[in-house]
C-alpha cells in the first residue's frame, strides 16, 4: 500500500484499495444498467416498481422519460442477481437489500454476504465469516469488494449522464431521497 502526499499541505494520504466508481451525480440509463448488472429489462422494471432497487438519480416521470441508476444502484442490482443465482428467495433478498439501502458505497464495499440458503448474513471481517461458518450457518459467500472492483472496471467502458444540481434536487422528491442526502448531493456539486 502506498502513501501519497498532498502537494499543498504535505499531509500523507492513504491510497484507496481500488476506485469506487463514479460520483453520485453520474447516472446510467436502463439498457446500460441491465447489461452491466447482468439482468433483464423485465427484472429491472419489476424491481423498480416493487421498490426492491429504485433508481436513485432519476425515476421515470411518465412516457418518454428515462430512469437513471447510480453506481451504488448497479452494485446493489449485481448483489441481488448473485443472491438470486444462488437460490435465495426474493423475500429474503428484500430483507438483505433493506439493510444495504441506507449505506454508502464505501460501507457496502467492506462487507461479505454469507448465506445458509435462507438467511443472508453480513460480515465485516474474516473472523465474523469464520465464526459464522464454524457455527454451521454459512454455505456460500459473496465478497462485495470483488463485485465492486469488477463493476468499477466494467462500468468505465459505458456511457453515462451527468445530472445537473437542479435535476438532482428535483429527483430527490421523485425518488424519495431524504433531506440530508439531497443536501449532501447539492453540496458536492
Amino acid at each position: 500500500m502506498s502513501i501519497l502526499e498532498d502537494a499543498e499541505n504535505q499531509v500523507p494520504v492513504q491510497e484507496s484499495l481500488f476506485d469506487i466508481g463514479p460520483g453520485e451525480e453520474v447516472g446510467y440509463r436502463v439498457p446500460i444498467t441491465c447489461q452491466v448488472a447482468g439482468i433483464t429489462y423485465r427484472q429491472l422494471d419489476y424491481w423498480a416498481r416493487t421498490d426492491l432497487v429504485k433508481p436513485s438519480i432519476r425515476n421515470a416521470k411518465g412516457s418518454g422519460s428515462q430512469r437513471l441508476y447510480s453506481f451504488k444502484d448497479i452494485l446493489v442490482l449485481k448483489i441481488v442477481k448473485r443472491l438470486l443465482d444462488t437460490g435465495i428467495s426474493l423475500q429474503n433478498i428484500r430483507l438483505a437489500v433493506e439493510k444495504l439501502r441506507h449505506r454508502g458505497v464505501n460501507d457496502i464495499a467492506e462487507i461479505t454476504l454469507v448465506s445458509d440458503g435462507t438467511t443472508v448474513y453480513e460480515c465485516r471481517s474474516n473472523d465474523e465469516v469464520i465464526d459464522l461458518l464454524g457455527g454451521g450457518q454459512g454455505v456460500f459467500g459473496i465478497a462485495v469488494p470483488s463485485i465492486m472492483k469488477e463493476l468499477t472496471g466494467t462500468i468505465a467502458e459505458f456511457p453515462s449522464e451527468r445530472v445537473s444540481p437542479q435535476e438532482a434536487e428535483d429527483s430527490a422528491e421523485v425518488v424519495g431521497m431524504d433531506e440530508l442526502a439531497a443536501r449532501r448531493r447539492l453540496k458536492t456539486s
